[in-house]
C-alpha cells in the first residue's frame, strides 16, 4: 500500500524542504534520500534478500560471538546452517506445500542464542512464518498467543518448553538438543527438494502487542516489510568507512527492536555479541573485552550508563554510539549521559511493532543533539498529524496524532479485522494513538499516547489487562491502573485499588496477587487504596484523574 506512493520531488512548490511538509496535502514527507527498494511483483523471500545484501567474499568477521563462552560463527558456516536447517526442516513441516497460499507458522519461545538468527532465516526462506515470544511470558498468555498464530511447529529450550501447551499436538523441537544441532550441520534431505516460492506480500512473521482491550493482538509483517526494514537499516550502516562493527545485542530477539536490527546487521557484515541474559556489569565487561562500537539499548540501559559508578572500572573506550529506541529518554538523561560520555552519540528513533520498528531516527552528531526528539522520518516513510477530534490534518508546530505510512506498515492484526480497520485505514494510513508533533525542521516529538498503553521500559504494558486480573481478586471491589513516571523503567504500572468493605488487603497482597499471573514487565510495582474509581457517564475510567493525582498527592484518599 503505502510504498507505491513516491514522495514528491525536492522542487515541488508546496513542500517544504526543511521540514519535508507539503502544505497542499498536508503530508510529512522524509527528506532523507529516497532508497530503491526491489520491484514489488518478484518473488523474494526476507531471507534471500538479507543474503544477497553480504559481500562476496563473505565477510571475515564473526557474525556472531556468544559473551559466555566467547564460541563464535563465522560468516560461512551461519549462510551453511540456514540452508542445511531450511532443507531438514521441509521433511518435519508436512503441510508446506499442501495448499496454495498456505503460509504454516512456526512459534519460538527462547532466550537469545545462536541458533535464533538462524532459525528464523531458515523458516522465512521457507515462507514459513515466524512467531517468536518472550520466554518469561506465563503459559496461559502463550496459549493466547499460540491460539492466535495456530502453530504447525514449536521451537523451544529445555527450559522454556514446560510452558507450551501440553495440549500441542504438533512437533516441539528443543533449540539446546542433539537433534537441532543435527538438523542444523548434516543433511537429511536431497537438495532437489521442492522449495516454496516466497512472494514480497505473503506474511512472514507473527508478533505480539498488547492492544487497549487488554488482549494480546498478532501483528502480521509481510517480506516485503522485512525487506523495507532491512534496506533502512543496511542503508545506514553502509554509509560507514570505517568497516565492520562490533555490534553488543542487549535486546530481545522476539522483540521488533531486535529482531530487525539482528537481520539488518547480518545483510551488512558486522559483528553481533549476544548475551543470553542481560546484567549490567557482565555488559560492560563484553563492551571491553570485544572492543564493541555501537549498542541498541532501551532508555533504562542509558540511565544506568549515566549513574553507575561500575562503569569507571571499564575501559569503553571503543564505544560509539548508542541507539535509543522502544520508549521515551528524557532530556536530562540525555545530557547527563553526554556529559559522562562526550565521545558517544545517543541515536534516538521511534516507531512500533504495527511499523516493523524505526520509522524516524536522529542522523549524525548534529542530530543526535536534538535531545528530547525522536529524530526525522526514515526512507520511503509519509507521516501526517491528525487532530484527533475533527480528523483535520495539522501542520508543523501542532499537536494531534500521528498518522505513517510507508512499506514497512504491517498488514494488519491476525484474524481481528475490527481492530485492522479501526488502526489502518483505506489509503493505507497506520494511526499510531501516540500524541506527537513536527517542528518546523522535520524533527519529531512524542509528547503522549493517545491510546492508555503503559510503557515499561521496551515493553508495552496494557491497563485493561491488569484492571481484569485485579477485579478478579475476591476482596476488590473496583480497580484502575495507570503509568507512573519512574527514572529507570521510564513508566511503571500502578494500582488504584477499592477494597470491599472489611477487607484488609494490603499494598504488597495486591502486587503478589499479579505478579503471580503475568510476565514479570507486567507486575503491579505501586498501589494505592481509593474509596472509588472516577468514572465517566459511560462508564470508561478517568485515568489522567488518576494521573494527575498520583503525581500531585501521595494522599492514599481520593
Amino acid at each position: 500500500m503505502g510504498d507505491q506512493k513516491s514522495n514528491p520531488s525536492p522542487q515541488s512548490s508546496s513542500m517544504e524542504p526543511r521540514s519535508g511538509f507539503d502544505s497542499s496535502t498536508k503530508i510529512f514527507h522524509s527528506i532523507r534520500p529516497p532508497v530503491p527498494l526491489p520491484p514489488e511483483t518478484l518473488p523474494l523471500s526476507a531471507t534471500s534478500y538479507v543474503l544477497s545484501l553480504l559481500p562476496n567474499p563473505l565477510p571475515s568477521n564473526p557474525a556472531f560471538i556468544d559473551s559466555t563462552t566467547s564460541l563464535s560463527l563465522s560468516y560461512p558456516d551461519l549462510i551453511h546452517r540456514v540452508q542445511t536447517l531450511s532443507s531438514n526442516l521441509q521433511s518435519l513441516i508436512p503441510t508446506l506445500h499442501s495448499k496454495p497460499h498456505h503460509h504454516p507458522t512456526a512459534f519460538i519461545l527462547s532466550p537469545p542464542s545462536f541458533h535464533i538468527p538462524t532459525l528464523y532465516l531458515s523458516l522465512l526462506s521457507l515462507g514459513i512464518v515466524v512467531s517468536p515470544s518472550n520466554p518469561a511470558s506465563t503459559p496461559s498468555e502463550i496459549s493466547r498467543q499460540i491460539q492466535l498464530s495456530r502453530p504447525v511447529i514449536a521451537f523451544a529450550t529445555s527450559s522454556t518448553a514446560s510452558k507450551l501447551p501440553s495440549s500441542f499436538p504438533h512437533p516441539i523441537i528443543h533449540l539446546d538438543s542433539p537433534q537441532f544441532h543435527s538438523l542444523m550441520t548434516t543433511t537429511r534431505v536431497a537438495s532437489s527438494a521442492v522449495r516454496s516460492v516466497v512472494n514480497q506480500s505473503d506474511p512472514a512473521a507473527i508478533l505480539y502487542s498488547s492492544g487497549t482491550t487488554g488482549k494480546f493482538k498478532g501483528v502480521v509483517t509481510t517480506h516485503r516489510n522485512f525487506i523495507a526494514m532491512i534496506t533502512s537499516i543496511a542503508r545506514r550502516d553502509t554509509e560507514s568507512e570505517v568497516g565492520p562493527s562490533v555490534v553488543l545485542l542487549t535486546l530481545p530477539l522476539f522483540h521488533v527492536y531486535g529482531l530487525f536490527m539482528c537481520l539488518g546487521m547480518v545483510a551488512t557484515g558486522q559483528t553481533m555479541v549476544l548475551m543470553e541474559k542481560f546484567e549490567f556489569g557482565p555488559m560492560l565487561r563484553v563492551v571491553e573485552t570485544h572492543r564493541v562500537r555501537f549498542i541498541p539499548v532501551a532508555p533504562p540501559l542509558v540511565v544506568a550508563m549515566a549513574k553507575s559508578e561500575e562503569v569507571a572500572r571499564y575501559d569503553l573506550s571503543s564505544l560509539e554510539s548508542v541507539g535509543c529506541g522502544g520508549a521515551p529518554l528524557g532530556k536530562e538523561v540525555a545530557e547527563r549521559f553526554k556529559a559522562r560520555f562526550p565521545n558517544v552519540e545517543i541515536v534516538q528513533g521511534y516507531g512500533l511493532t504495527e511499523s516493523s520498528g524505526g520509522v524516524t531516527r536522529t542522523l549524525g552528531p548534529e542530530e543526535c543533539q536534538r535531545y528530547g526528539s525522536v529524530g526525522r522520518l526514515s526512507e520511503n516513510i509519509e507521516a501526517k498529524i491528525v487532530d484527533p477530534t475533527t480528523g483535520e490534518a495539522l501542520s508543523p508546530g501542532q499537536q494531534g496524532e500521528l498518522w505513517l505510512r510507508g512499506p514497512t506498515i504491517m498488514k494488519g492484526y491476525v484474524d481481528d479485522d475490527e481492530a485492522t480497520a479501526s488502526t489502518l485505514d483505506s489509503e493505507g494510513w497506520l494511526k499510531t494513538g501516540d500524541l506527537c508533533y513536527f517542528d518546523d525542521e522535520g524533527f519529531l516529538y512524542v509528547i503522549d499516547r493517545l491510546k492508555e498503553l503503559i510503557k515499561f521500559k521496551a515493553y508495552q504494558v496494557a491497563p485493561a489487562e491488569l484492571e481484569q486480573l485485579l477485579q478478579s481478586h475476591p476482596e476488590i471491589a473496583d480497580a484502575a491502573v495507570i503509568p507512573y513516571p519512574d527514572e529507570e523503567a521510564g513508566e511503571i504500572p500502578m494500582a488504584y485499588v477499592v477494597r470491599k468493605p472489611g477487607s484488609t488487603l494490603t499494598e504488597k497482597q495486591v502486587m503478589d496477587f499479579v505478579a503471580k499471573q503475568v510476565a514479570p514487565y507486567k507486575k503491579i510495582r505501586r498501589v494505592a487504596f481509593v474509596n472509588s474509581i472516577p468514572k465517566s457517564a459511560a462508564g470508561k475510567i478517568l485515568r489522567r484523574e488518576l494521573v494527575s493525582h498520583a503525581l500531585s498527592s501521595s494522599s492514599s484518599k481520593l
